[in-house]
């Protein structure tokens, strides 16, 4: 089971907007810009995310449940935040991997703690 979603809550109120700015330039982080499905608002989300190529992944740690999940499933695509540039990123799909065998060794020893298995995939729009 992932974080709980009381925990969440927490950290959209009061860790995102600290760890937003932050996580837009440190490596293995950056910010998910999205449409919310209800409010058609934007919002920003901070996320651990590794690039392979063109392919992106984000772990899912508030489960493949989360709104912002959701929002960008919905869409097929958002923009991403990271180390300084945005990119834009379609084509999302859902990964269920428990042996998180495409993250890097120490990255797969912490979400195996916090017992994180699904990630979100998506490519690099041309």
């Amino acid at each position: 089971m992932p974080a709980p979603r009381w925990l969440a809550r927490i950290n959209m109120h009061v860790t995102n907007p600290i760890l937003g700015p932050l996580a837009q330039r440190l490596p293995g982080m950056g910010v998910v810009l999205h449409i919310g499905r209800k409010t058609h608002r934007r919002y920003r989300t901070p996320v651990i995310v590794f690039r392979q190529h063109d392919h992106f992944l984000i772990a899912l740690t508030y489960g493949r449940e989360s709104q912002w999940v959701q929002s960008v499933l919905t869409q097929r695509n958002c923009e991403l935040e990271t180390q300084g540039r945005t990119l834009p990123l379609s084509q999302p799909r859902l990964i269920h991997d428990p042996q998180r065998s495409m993250m890097p060794t120490m990255v797969r020893i912490a979400l195996g703690v916090l017992n994180v298995s699904d990630f979100l995939e998506l490519v690099l729009s041309k």
